[in-house]
């Protein structure tokens, strides 16, 4: 095939432009495959996804246009992004296969904290990293809603790049509850406390602190029941503040009638942790969410207020996303037809 290369990868066939080259396989999942691919001729090493399935169903093929445009939106050094994109060579409606080429990084922010008891002159910059990404997520209107240290890369001189937009969206009205992986999902979506906010990814940073600090997780729920009780036996009994605005009635009786707990002393805690550190992650996992730090003035916190540079305020803006598709309900072809123009108009960095 003329400018393409055919890998057989597993069960799969990879179909790619021969200015790439295989060098291994990293894994997969039910969305998609990823490798690890080099330019050819050099020592310039990338991240290539191969889309499962992209057009089987509505639902699919709508993911598939929605990581792509995301992905291209968002240029920022602590942001995973769209480095190309590609189809195999086909007739314009014909093809099946949809790549995805991203940098290429060393490890999940999980392996990478589980390998090493971390110390604060490596927590403090891999944090102030995250809430540069954060920040320009959120400049962009979007709301991650999965933060979580499997979906934060690190490269060996401790470069991050937030990952994986599967869930994110822009932050409007009627956003669905259950959203990001239990153990790191903010208390007014397990406890169905009205519409939620960019707050929810703050909660998730502030477990991730905690993590980082202490390398365990800081409410290990097993499921749903169990994710309250550790929430509360840590947190407290939530205040009437945060207890009034749930709405519905079951779960504001819950609530009413679990068992008075005190609040945890976070410096008993994080015994021996830097008191800065516990402060900043105290005003993360604040209840209430109209109370929590968000992700720029969280940058400009006695402990992380010394990494800020100033050309960094330019960077973390983002503009505006523009995701009016996700009102459209359409056949998948006509998702196809979308994802091909956004291939073709597509100017790879």
């Amino acid at each position: 095939m003329d400018g393409f290369t055919r890998e057989q990868i597993g069960q799969s066939v990879w179909e790619f432009p021969d200015t790439y080259e295989l060098v291994s396989f990293l894994g997969g999942g039910s969305f998609g495959q990823v490798a690890k691919v080099r330019k050819r001729g050099t020592e310039n090493y990338f991240a290539m996804k191969k889309l499962m399935r992209p057009f089987e169903r509505e639902e699919d093929a709508k993911g598939a246009y929605r990581e792509i445009r995301l992905l291209k939106h968002m240029e920022h050094p602590n942001i995973i992004s769209l480095l190309n994109v590609f189809h195999p060579p086909a007739m314009r409606m014909e093809f099946r296969q949809v790549y995805l080429v991203t940098h290429l990084m060393d490890e999940d922010l999980h392996k990478y904290s589980r390998s090493r008891r971390m110390s604060e002159h490596e927590i403090r910059p891999i944090l102030y990293q995250i809430l540069r990404g954060l920040k320009y997520i959120h400049s962009a209107g979007v709301v991650h809603r999965d933060l979580k240290p499997c979906n934060i890369a690190v490269n060996a001189n401790n470069e991050v790049r937030i990952l994986d937009f599967g869930l994110s969206r822009l932050c409007a009205e009627n956003m669905t509850d259950f959203v990001g992986t239990l153990w790191y999902r903010a208390p007014e979506t397990l406890f169905l406390r009205g519409q939620y906010t960019k707050a929810i990814d703050m909660w998730s940073v502030g477990c991730i602190l905690a993590e980082l600090i202490s390398g365990r997780v800081l409410f290990p729920g097993e499921d749903y029941f169990h994710q309250l009780r550790c929430l509360l036996d840590v947190m407290g009994t939530p205040t009437r503040e945060f207890v009034s605005g749930i709405g519905l009635q079951h779960s504001r009786n819950y609530v009413e009638r679990y068992p008075l707990r005190q609040r945890c002393d976070f410096h008993h805690l994080f015994l021996g942790a830097d008191v800065q550190a516990v402060d900043l992650m105290e005003k993360m996992l604040e209840m209430v969410p109209e109370r929590r730090i968000t992700a720029a003035a969280a940058m400009r916190h006695p402990y992380l207020r010394d990494f800020i540079q100033p050309h960094h305020h330019d960077e973390d803006i983002a503009p505006v996303y523009d995701q009016n598709f996700e009102n459209l309900i359409l056949p998948v072809n006509c998702w196809k037809e979308l994802i091909y123009n956004e291939i073709q108009n597509f100017n790879p960095k």
